[in-house]
């Protein structure tokens, strides 16, 4: 699994940060996301695909 993020559609609402706090965060400036693992591993993945899926816009971008 690779995990890309597109900070230009984020609009900071934070469920990637809250539902995957091991890959995602959020920039304290601005609360935009920021990607913390590129490549997470397995046991992560159910988090990942959550995150993506509550994301309001689309932000996030799974490649498996």
């Amino acid at each position: 699994m690779k995990v890309s993020v597109d900070r230009d559609v984020c609009i900071a609402a934070g469920q990637c940060a809250i539902t995957s706090p091991e890959v995602f965060g959020q920039r304290d400036e601005d609360g935009l996301v920021e990607l913390l693992l590129r490549e997470p591993p397995a046991e992560l993945a159910a988090g990942v695909r959550l995150a993506v899926s509550l994301c309001p816009s689309r932000a996030i971008t799974v490649r498996e």
